[in-house]
């Protein structure tokens, strides 16, 4: 009787599909750059190919917005390095954000999301835009509800997660594991990062190591220099970021947007935002947590000569007194040039990244 009161819930979940399903998962083997520390994925969401593909669909449906019109990917669109080419996104009603979107690249080791690093995990960070009123504006409720009403989306969650009535926490877990996918190692930098450390070239890397031209390897000198560029305090290692680093750049004396201070309490804390990676940041225009700058020009412009102090200005902005590096022209054309290796070709045209299209 046990095993038939099985086969009728089995039989339940299909009913509408005579042809037979295959419940099975495979365990995701995630490809890692070599050169990249191993990527922690929590116990209590393990990676499996249907996982990240259920995900990815997720991802893409804009059942997700109350009306129907936005997905993730609205505001993280895979050409600009899943970033928003906008200052800020648009969400349900036309009602603009506050904040410029963050590109989503190598999350699996980050330790802080959002600007002001309010969530501490990818699952938790995923919750939040979907009841946000200025971005999908619905109650999670409701949002599962209408993928409940699809019935291809019950069956794969029931064969991920083994749930019938799967909630929030499943699509989460689902879109976390697709979101663990995108990982970008294979630029240019990385190709500079593993021979000046030694470290063996395969044979894809041998051929970009010969596109690097003398201005790429005289920018990666002047960004590592303490008297130069002085970039390396906040972008560094294979990752060209210091997960969980929050920062004063040195942008405003006074503060609309306090910042890491809103989560936190504590005044130290103003007008510090989450340092970004540099990962494909040629495509990720516009910059900053408020999308200010609009090229990379604007960016070493400010570094060079528009940084102005405040009480919790970043110590390692050792030249704020000086308004910043002041860099010549050559000096900022040669970090520009450097700022275009970290540009990875085969991750903005990944097509495991695609929209895989709606059930």
């Amino acid at each position: 009787m046990k095993y038939f009161s099985i086969l009728i819930l089995l039989f339940a979940l299909v009913s509408c599909n005579k042809n037979e399903i295959d419940l099975s998962i495979t365990p995701y083997i995630l490809e890692v750059p070599s050169h990249f520390p191993a990527m922690p994925v929590p116990e209590d969401n393990p990676m499996s190919v249907e996982g990240v593909e259920l995900g990815r669909r997720l991802f893409y449906d804009k059942r997700l917005s109350r009306d129907n019109t936005i997905s993730c990917a609205s505001c993280h669109s895979q050409e600009h390095a899943f970033a928003d080419p906008d200052q800020f996104s648009t969400g349900v009603d036309g009602n603009l954000g506050v904040r410029q979107s963050m590109a989503l690249v190598n999350l699996g080791w980050q330790s802080a999301f959002f600007w002001d690093g309010r969530a501490n995990t990818l699952e938790e960070q995923i919750l939040h835009p979907v009841v946000d009123p200025l971005e999908m504006d619905q109650s999670w409720s409701a949002a599962v509800q209408k993928l409940q009403a699809v019935e291809q989306y019950s069956i794969d969650f029931y064969r991920v997660f083994g749930v019938k009535d799967f909630d929030s926490t499943h699509v989460s877990k689902a879109i976390a594991q697709f979101l663990r996918t995108l990982v970008s190692g294979q630029a240019k930098y990385d190709v500079m990062y593993k021979y000046r450390n030694n470290l063996p070239l395969n044979a894809f890397e041998q051929e970009l190591y010969t596109q690097i031209t003398f201005e790429e390897w005289g920018g990666m000198d002047l960004f590592f220099s303490l008297t130069n560029g002085d970039c390396l305090h906040c972008h560094d290692g294979p990752l060209i970021e210091i997960p969980g680093l929050f920062s004063n750049n040195g942008m405003d004396t006074q503060f609309p947007d306090v910042g890491r201070m809103a989560v936190t309490g504590n005044p130290n804390d103003e007008g510090k935002f989450k340092v970004p990676t540099l990962r494909n940041i040629e495509y990720s225009a516009p910059y900053m947590h408020d999308g200010r700058f609009s090229n990379l020009d604007e960016v070493l412009n400010h570094y060079s000569f528009g940084v102005v102090e405040s009480p919790t200005i970043d110590p390692m902005m050792e030249f704020s007194h000086q308004g910043g590096v002041q860099l010549d022209m050559q000096e900022h054309q040669l970090i520009k040039a450097f700022l275009k290796t970290f540009t990875d070709e085969q991750f903005l045209n990944n097509p495991d990244f695609k929209d895989p299209g709606s059930y």
